[in-house]
């Protein structure tokens, strides 16, 4: 560890740990034709049905340009479609092509197989207490990013 990293020894960690799981992630990935970010964006319309764009950026904490760049890719990919919203001629709605569903059940064995790699010689209970420790870091940043906003709001 780089001697600038060892006052946030985790934070550190938690770093190292995100890249080589994404880098993981993207080699199983691009085997089914994706890239990472996209399995996500298809889980979410697979569960959710069709969306706005607008509504992918929100659920994916993710940006316009973006979510426009991944869902141009996914429509070329033959994975999604646009087809205009019902509601609101200003807006279309992304929504999952049958192609897509034959695919979900290879992000399914991909998310499997990361999972596999990713927790190989922990025992169920090390897994469920690192799940809840990931889960108490995540809820600390969220509290922290919503504190921030709130104290920038103040200003």
């Amino acid at each position: 560890m780089p001697a600038a990293a060892g006052s946030g020894p985790i934070s550190h960690a938690i770093f190292r740990l995100a890249r080589l799981h994404r880098m993981f992630a993207g080699q199983l990935l691009r085997r089914i034709g994706l890239h990472p970010g996209q399995e996500l964006v298809m889980m979410h319309l697979w569960e959710l049905g069709p969306q706005r764009q607008a509504d992918l950026v929100r659920l994916m904490d993710s940006d316009a340009a973006t979510m426009t760049r991944t869902v141009r890719r996914l429509e070329q990919a033959g994975f999604v479609r646009r087809r205009p919203s019902p509601t609101d001629k200003r807006a279309s709605l992304i929504e999952p092509t049958a192609a897509s569903h034959a695919l979900r059940r290879e992000v399914e064995q991909v998310w499997s197989q990361l999972e596999d790699l990713s927790t190989a010689g922990l025992s169920d209970d090390e897994c469920t207490a690192a799940l809840r420790t990931l889960e108490r870091l995540e809820r600390n940043l969220v509290q922290a990013a919503a504190d921030s906003t709130g104290a920038n709001r103040e200003r």
